[in-house]
């Protein structure tokens, strides 16, 4: 250990001794601690929000799809074997994607149709298992919708339900829209009201029938083993198949913009919420001035026998990096074990206060999610790490500027 290291600790323990000068270097590494614990546990939260979101959503729209340029597919059998075959598709399933108006004792609301094989689908989404009421049986003229359209048109598990299509049929008493009478078999919740308000699912062979698509079907939904190699695989899909004739759509491309704003809302805050870290790092600067200021005595002494500025710099430089490097990394074991337990701290806190942060009928989460990502504890320390360094080095070579002579006379 370097005689200027054991001077700095020297100088750390002895400040203990003097009030305001023990007070605000303990606001300072205070301030370190909360800047990079909250920083830490913020990130950790956003990126648990941003899973749960991503999750829920790609359970409504699939990792992948795959269609033909004429908008239907007429051999989705063959088609669906040749996808399989690729080791990093999991299993796909056809799927019809129509509009229609769902009508009951006097209401209606027109809401997306989907046209689904049960036993396929069941393989690639993960709606069909999220029943909160009654089953998914899709056999023959039964019905599933969300949750929130259920609410709307007040149907209920067993209810006969119309579905009127865009479709047109010519018969004896004229030309009418097609429509079909459904029993609501179920009722799901995909925990988005996107889906919850306006899905609803019927069998594949009742929807070729209403859209008129025989032996057709909309597209194939793909699940793959890596949800971020998404567009790689696809990509590979359609190049198998015919990339002249058939095209693929991935989930970041379906949904584009909301992953933009999660990531840019994650940015934002991680950048507004690094301003308590730089506050922190001022406050060294501050608090070092004036332990310099404090130390001009001993600064003479240590001069007169015989240790150079650079020296004298140092030894202020290890104090301010020895209170910064303390407050990182209990700011950062702080905020790794706020962020395993937030859900336990927060339901506390929204037991005592008698209040939901979330709740379930406004937000599409009513819980804290946290997902702690190595990166972006990396990434915060060593951000501090660098705002600590950059707050220590003027007031450590102010030091090193001390006059001698001056303090020496004035002493």
């Amino acid at each position: 250990m370097s005689v200027e290291f054991t001077i700095s600790n020297q100088y750390l323990r002895s400040n203990r001794k003097k009030g305001f000068v023990s007070f605000i270097s303990g606001v300072s590494m205070m301030g370190l601690i909360l800047g990079v614990m909250t920083l830490i546990t913020v990130l950790s939260v956003m990126n648990g929000f941003h899973k749960e979101l991503r999750d829920r959503v790609l359970s409504a729209i699939s990792h992948s799809t795959i269609s033909e340029y004429g908008g239907t597919l007429n051999n989705w059998q063959e088609l669906r074997l040749t996808i399989n075959k690729n080791p990093q598709v999991i299993d796909s399933s056809p799927y019809i994607e129509r509009y229609g108006l769902l009508s009951i004792n006097g209401r209606a609301q027109g809401i997306s149709v989907r046209g689904v094989d049960p036993d396929l689908e069941k393989n690639t989404s993960i709606l069909l298992d999220n029943i909160t009421d009654g089953n998914s049986d899709l056999e023959g003229s039964k019905i599933l919708i969300g949750s929130g359209l259920a609410l709307q048109l007040g149907a209920t598990v067993g209810d006969k339900i119309i579905l009127l299509t865009p479709e047109i049929s010519a018969s004896i008493i004229g030309i009418q829209p097609r429509f079909k009478r459904f029993t609501v078999s179920g009722i799901f919740d995909a925990g988005i009201n996107e889906y919850d308000n306006n899905l609803a699912f019927i069998h594949l062979d009742q929807a070729q029938k209403l859209y008129s698509m025989k032996g057709l079907v909309s597209g194939i939904r793909l699940k793959v083993d890596d949800l971020f190699q998404a567009k790689e695989i696809t990509n590979k899909v359609v190049k198998d198949l015919d990339s002249a004739r058939y095209y693929g759509v991935d989930w970041t491309q379906k949904k584009a913009n909301f992953i933009k704003a999660l990531n840019l809302e994650k940015q934002m805050i991680g950048i507004i919420l690094s301003l308590i870290i730089a506050v922190a790092a001022f406050n060294i600067v501050s608090m070092m001035i004036m332990v310099v200021t404090d130390k001009k005595a001993d600064i003479a002494i240590l001069r007169t026998i015989g240790m150079t500025p650079q020296r004298i710099v140092r030894v202020f430089f290890y104090q301010g990096l020895t209170i910064g490097v303390v407050g990182i990394v209990v700011g950062v074991i702080l905020g790794i074990v706020l962020s395993l337990n937030i859900e336990s701290v927060v339901s506390s806190i929204e037991s005592m206060l008698g209040f939901q942060f979330f709740p379930k009928d406004v937000f599409y989460i009513n819980r804290f999610p946290s997902e702690i990502h190595l990166t972006d504890v990396i990434k915060v320390a060593i951000g501090a790490f660098i705002l600590v360094i950059l707050a220590s080095i003027y007031p450590a070579k102010r030091a090193g500027k001390v006059e001698i002579s001056k303090v020496l006379n004035h002493e």
